[in-house]
């Protein structure tokens, strides 16, 4: 994929239910939250954009029967305002500038005020981190690239609560909807987005392997 010269950094969901094995949608994403972590850090120093975002659903909404992503997820209704569930996971350097936006649904684009985030911001290019590979992760790159964005997923700020879907997920991204990238690669690029490239990517292992700890 073409980059473009303002980044913005999409962190997706990395909240105390997604990254810690303890909530009933959590799992063990420690590795993740490190590898994200220095990707935000690098991306406060550089100026790039940084955009949160967290599942939350009222009490009612959690409650009810109003959404029906939750028939299916019932475990996401543990996903309340005002509980730990929601909160950013503490070991990650948010800003208190930094907006978060919250969802109701898988992708980060859909019923929120992303789209118009990233216009302001004049973002040309995305990268989305987050949780899960398999499900809000994937979710967030589709309508990204749909909605004419570049998109570039750091493999090892990415996570799920199994392995199968993980590698599914990124396999899938690579083939139609962004770039798989490594670590490296990134951090490169939010310090220096401007910066033509002059390696030649290689193609990414098939199935692409994670780098973290699944539960």
């Amino acid at each position: 994929m073409r980059r473009g010269v303002r980044p913005a950094l999409v962190v997706v969901d990395l909240t105390r239910g997604f990254t810690e094995p303890a909530f009933p949608t959590g799992a063990d994403l420690t590795a993740v939250v490190t590898a994200t972590g220095a990707l935000v850090e690098a991306a406060h120093r550089a100026r790039v954009p940084v955009i949160w975002t967290a599942i939350v659903y009222t009490p009612a909404e959690a409650q009810g029967h109003t959404v029906t992503w939750l028939e299916k997820a019932p475990g996401m209704r543990a996903l309340t305002e005002g509980s730990e569930a929601v909160r950013l996971d503490p070991r990650l350097p948010s800003r208190p500038e930094d907006p978060l936006i919250v969802k109701k649904g898988a992708s980060a684009f859909f019923g929120t005020s992303l789209a118009a985030s990233l216009t302001a911001l004049g973002a040309d290019t995305v990268l989305v981190c987050g949780a899960t590979t398999s499900g809000c992760v994937r979710a967030t790159a589709v309508d990204a690239v749909q909605s004419g964005y570049p998109v570039l997923v750091p493999r090892a700020c990415v996570g799920d609560r199994a392995r199968g879907p993980h590698d599914a997920a990124l396999f899938d991204i690579q083939a139609k909807y962004g770039d798989v990238i490594g670590q490296d690669d990134a951090l490169a690029y939010l310090r220096h987005p401007d910066r033509p490239r002059t390696d030649r990517p290689q193609e990414e292992p098939c199935p692409t392997r994670p780098h973290h700890r699944v539960s």
